[in-house]
């Protein structure tokens, strides 16, 4: 994650800073209240914990434990253990710390009685040996990568996959620079702690975690050579688009993946270059930059069933800039993932930045501002998502075809409504894949809906569509669009990121 609010206070005078400052915080606390207030609420509610007095818990890292129990992690290099996690009444969850002194987690995993702490230098696994609710053996699992002190220099750790393995996604140094060993990669350490870096070309992660396949995905940032925020598949001899990491090639523990990929071309676009160099993997899900957020942080799988809603199988990505959590559904085209972003819930206390569901199926949500801020105005906090139970008019999934798209509904939609292509409204544009920072929206169009075709039980349309482009964000609203009952999608819009054009 970046400051973008820093960066737009550069170069401001002390009354004019003041000024940027309290505008900001203004805005955040107004779309908190108005959140308050949210059609949102009639079906996903937020449940805010009372941290304990005088702690300050900017959490890094959530994860579940038997019991009833999770553990947060923070940055501040403690682990806390909120007992009562799923009472109704949040004011019933008690928290005590289990451990200290350790340094920025960023990610947990549960395993054997053990506790795998990703933090800056290495995966430490704790583990309290006489049950007395606090960590006295520590170990350090895996280590591999070199941390120089760089406040930028993060390292974000996943769930056990379903070999066993911990994966791990690496900050690179400043934000802009590969300044120490493996800075900027991605991969995996094995049952045996062995650590295996698999992927280059990452720059400024917000958190990495598994699909329901068991793929594994990590949200990077926009800055240098990433046009904007994004969700990349972590593909193992892959290249996920910064540069600079190419010169740890020559490391022993990544010799096995020989030469580095060729130098992309700053100025071009993703898709184009990885047509030019077979390890660049396009970014699955491209976030337009303030639409959807503006620094991407973590996520996780609905794998409940329908304990979370009409959404199984989908992942859930926060934004801690904009304090929201959004949804993606995700598909393989031509080999690749790619898929549709929507919106999905705001009005978090804080910036979130991890995401973790629980065993009934909700969602703990953890968050900070420090050093970023963000429009949840709380410093921190430490909160759970839950579904009502109701089901919201949503756009369930949205496939790309030859032709254009289908989309599908949570609800049967109102016939008449789908089959008027002017309910929707489609628009494409793409980034700039290039050196500098960040890229405007480019390469702008507007493809024109041709027909659309509902199913017999409005559960679905069929979208025909001319103008397809390939690496473009087809930016979709879909207000004409009604329920059988006559009402509106919760979120008319979707965002669906084209890197290739199913096959005829």
């Amino acid at each position: 994650m970046d400051r973008p609010f820093q960066a737009r206070l550069a170069g401001c005078s002390a009354l004019a800073l003041t000024l940027a400052i309290l505008a900001w915080l203004a805005s955040g606390a107004s779309a908190q209240n108005k959140a308050k207030s949210s059609p949102e609420d009639d079906y996903y509610r937020i449940l805010s914990f009372t941290t304990p007095a005088g702690e300050v818990l900017e959490a890094g890292a959530l994860e579940t434990l038997p019991g009833g129990k999770v553990a947060l992690g923070t940055r501040r290099g403690e682990i806390w253990i909120l007992e009562n996690a799923y009472d109704p009444d949040p004011a019933k969850v008690k928290f005590s710390r289990f451990a200290h002194g350790m340094h920025e987690i960023l990610g947990l995993a549960w395993k054997d009685g053990w506790l795998y702490v990703t933090q800056r230098p290495d995966i430490t696994r704790v583990k309290d040996t006489n049950g007395d609710g606090k960590a006295d053996l520590f170990e350090v699992y895996a280590e591999g990568w070199d941390v120089n002190g760089d406040y930028h220099e993060y390292a974000f750790g996943s769930r056990f996959d379903a070999k066993g393995d911990l994966w791990f996604a690496l900050c690179l140094t400043g934000s802009f620079n590969s300044s120490s060993k493996f800075r900027g990669w991605a991969g995996k350490v094995t049952p045996e702690g062995k650590f295996i870096p698999t992927t280059s070309g990452v720059r400024s992660p917000g958190g990495i975690g598994l699909n329901a396949a068991g793929d594994v995905f990590y949200t990077d940032n926009q800055g240098p050579w990433n046009g904007t925020c994004g969700l990349k598949h972590i593909v193992p001899g892959g290249f996920v688009g910064h540069p600079d990491s190419f010169k740890w090639y020559a490391e022993k523990d990544a010799a096995y993946l020989g030469k580095p990929p060729e130098q992309p071309k700053s100025g071009s676009r993703i898709v184009v270059e990885a047509k030019r160099i077979p390890e660049l993997v396009p970014t699955a899900i491209l976030f337009p930059y303030g639409k959807m957020g503006q620094s991407a942080s973590g996520l996780d799988c609905d794998l409940s069933k329908g304990k979370f809603g009409p959404f199984a199988g989908q992942l859930f990505v926060g934004d801690q800039t904009h304090s929201t959590l959004m949804r993606v559904f995700l598909e393989k085209v031509n080999g690749r993932y790619q898929g549709a972003l929507f919106p999905f819930r705001q009005g978090f206390g804080s910036g979130v930045v991890p995401v973790r569901q629980g065993d009934d199926g909700s969602m703990f949500v953890g968050g900070t501002n420090r050093g970023w801020g963000s429009r949840g105005p709380k410093p921190f906090s430490v909160e759970r998502l839950v579904w009502t139970g109701k089901v919201p008019f949503e756009v369930h999934e949205m496939k790309a075809t030859p032709e254009g798209f289908v989309l599908s509904f949570t609800q049967p939609a109102d016939k008449e409504s789908l089959s008027q292509p002017g309910s929707f409204k489609l628009a494409t544009y793409t980034y700039i894949y290039q050196s500098s920072y960040g890229s405007p929206e480019v390469d702008h169009s507007t493809p024109k809906i041709v027909s659309a075709t509902p199913s017999a039980d409005g559960l679905s349309v069929k979208l025909k569509v001319e103008g397809l482009k390939e690496g473009h964000v087809h930016d979709l609203s879909l207000d004409g669009v009604k329920s059988s009952a006559g009402q509106p999608l919760l979120h008319a819009k979707a965002y669906y990121t084209l890197n290739s054009i199913p096959p005829k």
